[in-house]
């Protein structure tokens, strides 16, 4: 949770580590759903509905979601999903570490933006899910396996032993869950500007819009990187589709 936290908010300008996507532009609200149960993570579909209504109550404007289930999520989760669209609140969705076609729930469910993992040349990583049917998918840089590419991010967690020998910063982290919180940490400084420029926020499909047309791919799917790797730069000054 931390390193994911980090990926969006680590200080920037601090001349320590690493600095968030975010620019000390944007603040992260932390709700907790998974829970360290018998030697590994676990969660229920209530707890992280609960967490995604109580995120959108509170007027976040993007709820990220570093978490994904091969099978289709509880109605609950659904519905909890359309509520924060109501309350203007984006869903962004990592995509799966299965390496194949089609992607994790929630990523695959309408409305949500879904992440998967560029390699450092922009083609997609080689664990990345992906989608052959055209979706809401963008990519952002988060390792590869073979060969293997890694980014750092911060770990200051001292709760587990795993964390214990990983110091204030870790350089192992590989993963769509890493590439999500890069999309969520520009789409808040998106909507940040937006609110600035025009005295409102975007919508979740204004942000959506915004991001895939932004991308890499230049508004065109691929399925294997959808419309490929986020271009923070173009979403922040495109005249087009993010500030008409």
């Amino acid at each position: 949770g931390q390193g994911v936290a980090g990926l969006v908010a680590a200080v920037a300008d601090n001349n320590r580590g690493i600095p968030g996507v975010g620019l000390n532009r944007v603040k992260v609200l932390p709700l907790k759903v998974f829970y360290w149960v018998e030697g590994s993570y676990s969660s229920t579909s209530d707890v992280l509905a609960s967490a995604l209504r109580y995120a959108a109550d509170q007027g976040a404007a993007v709820a990220n979601l570093s978490l994904g289930s091969p099978t289709p999520l509880d109605g609950v989760v659904q519905q909890a999903l359309d509520y924060a669209l109501f309350k203007g609140a984006l869903p962004v969705a990592a995509s799966g570490n299965d390496g194949r076609d089609g992607l994790r729930y929630p990523a695959a469910y309408p409305g949500v933006l879904a992440v998967g993992s560029a390699k450092l040349d922009g083609t997609r990583s080689d664990f990345s899910n992906y989608s052959t049917q055209p979706t809401d998918l963008v990519l952002a840089a988060a390792g590869n396996r073979n060969p293997l590419e890694i980014l750092w991010s911060l770990a200051l967690g001292r709760n587990y032993p795993y964390y214990q020998t990983l110091g204030e910063y870790d350089y192992r982290w590989v993963g769509t869950s890493f590439a999500a919180p890069q999309a969520s940490a520009l789409a808040a400084l998106y909507v940040a500007k937006h609110y600035a420029r025009y005295g409102r926020g975007p919508s979740p499909d204004q942000i959506r819009l915004c991001l895939t047309q932004t991308a890499a791919n230049g508004g065109n799917y691929d399925p294997q990187t959808g419309y490929g790797l986020l271009r923070a730069d173009r979403a922040m000054t495109d005249t087009t589709y993010c500030f008409p």
